[in-house]
């Protein structure tokens, strides 16, 4: 789920040009990232290990370990040796998601990992295309009244926040909803433009460019409040949809590894991401840059998995694994 979250490939990039000769392999930590490179969140990964490497004396290596909806990049690092040489950044809805939609979980978020720091936020969007002729979300919803049978949306793939921001969006409005996944953002940005499907939730950051471009329309976001990448869109909440939800990034270890590691790590990405230059970069493609203890991501993941669990079950959406 990333700025571009929903992704394939695999690429290792070392990223301090210190020989690993000089700490040997005990100076090598690998982020894992479980979708592919050149995704908001890849970026992100780049920035911390460049940032943090000087400061943990490590030569740090981002390696891009796709499929499964980010499961395989998940369960290398849970299976790690809990020696440092390994950290997860991931999407906070792949910890508490796909838990929740597994027929048999393959991994528990709070005791397969030890939490280090969140990173960043990302929100999302409600998006039409020229199909739809509207021009806020009260036209928005009249139409999809007057025209049930043409009442789809597509999301970048199942068993996503945009998946279950429907299902939520479906309840209040009263009004069925046919979802299509897609695989990824750009395919239903596409189809918006040709008017191949009416509406779409996807990531805002992705959004915004066909936005400003008028090729679609963003009536509503995903934030608390309105956001400072498109302040003038109201959230779904103003709209009448008593719904937040924006997503994560967030940082872990292999449950058991050394805690000075972590509480290490921990300050080092805290550092970074105060950095005039990171947030630039970072507010650039659509990241929100936050940082915080592990206590602060343990208490996000906890908070997320009891809002999302009642809405995800009302589904009734699993995956057989």
């Amino acid at each position: 789920m990333d700025r571009r979250d929903f992704i394939a490939g695999c690429l290792g990039l070392p990223l301090l040009a210190q020989a690993t000769g000089a700490h040997g392999q005990a100076g090598l930590t690998k982020i894992i990232f479980p979708f592919a490179a050149g995704a908001g969140g890849d970026t992100l990964c780049r920035l911390i290990a460049q940032e943090i490497a000087p400061l943990l004396q490590k030569t740090i290596v981002v390696e891009n370990r796709t499929g499964g909806d980010g499961l395989i990049g998940i369960k290398a690092v849970k299976g790690a040796n809990p020696d440092g040489s390994m950290v997860l950044v991931t999407t906070g809805p792949t910890m508490y998601l796909l838990p929740m939609v597994e027929t048999t979980p393959t991994f528990d978020a709070a005791k397969d990992f030890m939490p280090v720091s969140l990173l960043a936020r990302f929100e999302f969007a409600v998006v039409i295309g020229p199909a739809i002729s509207a021009r806020n979300f009260g036209e928005f919803v009249a139409w999809l009244k007057a025209n049930p049978d043409k009442a789809t949306f597509g999301v970048p793939s199942n068993g996503t926040i945009p998946h279950f921001m429907g299902s939520k969006m479906e309840k209040d409005l009263g009004i069925p909803l046919s979802r299509v996944p897609y695989r990824g953002s750009a395919p239903i940005l596409n189809d918006l433009v040709g008017g191949h499907v009416p509406f779409g939730i996807t990531t805002l950051a992705d959004a915004l460019p066909q936005h400003r471009a008028k090729g679609v329309t963003i009536i509503a976001v995903s934030s608390a409040e309105r956001s400072p990448f498109a302040p003038d869109v109201p959230t779904l909440r103003e709209s009448g949809i008593d719904l937040v939800a924006d997503a994560w990034y967030g940082m872990w270890l292999p449950a058991g590894s050394p805690p000075e590691f972590a509480s290490k790590l921990s300050a080092a990405a805290a550092a970074a991401l105060t950095k005039p230059e990171v947030k630039e970069k970072l507010t650039a493609i659509g990241l929100i840059p936050v940082g915080s203890t592990a206590e602060g991501l343990t208490q996000e993941l906890a908070a997320n998995t009891a809002f999302w669990q009642p809405i995800v079950k009302a589904t009734g959406y699993k995956i057989e694994n």
